[in-house]
């Protein structure tokens, strides 16, 4: 876990450890054990787009869920989990219906929409529930 200001997090800040940028300007792809690091140990919020290879609604929203992710970073950090990969990391959630993206402030859900959305309807809609 890295820890920066919020006034340099603009700086384009890097790992401490490995050195390499901690916004790179496409979601992080997330696992069992990065889900809980990510969502629960993050000062800024973590969307998180509950998606699925085979899910053509979920295709369709990623090219919107990179282009969010390059106009709010680094004030707001974004990521994606594979459901049919980690079905036991989305299951606490109850995701019915993919895609679902959740806004998670201090490691709590504060907002979920369900359904793809164009690229800049995803922009409007993070920083509306931020």
């Amino acid at each position: 876990t890295n820890r920066v200001k919020t006034d340099q997090l603009g700086s384009n800040p890097d790992c401490g450890s490995c050195h390499h940028p901690l916004f790179v300007g496409k979601p992080v792809d997330l696992d069992a054990d990065s889900f809980a690091k990510q969502v629960g140990r993050n000062q800024i919020p973590v969307v998180v787009d509950f998606w699925a290879p085979w899910c053509g609604p979920c295709r369709q929203m990623a090219p919107g869920f990179v282009h969010a992710t390059q106009q709010l970073k680094p004030r707001v950090r974004f990521a994606k989990l594979d459901t049919e990969a980690y079905p036991n990391v989305a299951q606490p959630f109850n995701i019915r219906s993919i895609p679902t993206m959740a806004v998670f402030k201090g490691g709590n859900e504060v907002a979920r929409i369900s359904g793809a959305l164009p690229p800049g309807e995803i922009v409007r809609w993070v920083q509306s529930v931020i």
